[in-house]
């Protein structure tokens, strides 16, 4: 299964504007595996095998891995915003 093209798109929205995401992928980069199950909609359930690829693979190592750096990746991302 794919990664479904929303969960992506909700995924980069994320990473470059520090947008937070929904409780499912909230506890997919915070690495609460039995979290994300339990808060998976069937098409994300089947595809969290490739959305835990597409994260380690390319995204910042720095905006996922636990709570507190999804949190730090938010306020460092408005930060970054709000000094352009």
């Amino acid at each position: 299964m794919k990664m479904p093209e929303r969960t992506k798109k909700e995924l980069d929205r994320y990473v470059q504007n520090g947008i937070p995401t929904n409780g499912f992928l909230e506890k997919v980069l915070s690495n609460d595996l039995f979290g994300a199950i339990g808060k998976a909609d069937e098409e994300n359930s089947e595809a969290l095998h490739d959305i835990c690829k597409y994260i380690y693979n390319k995204l910042p190592s720095r905006c996922w891995g636990s709570s507190e750096q999804v949190v730090s990746w938010i306020k460092y991302k408005r930060n970054e915003m709000n000094n352009k």
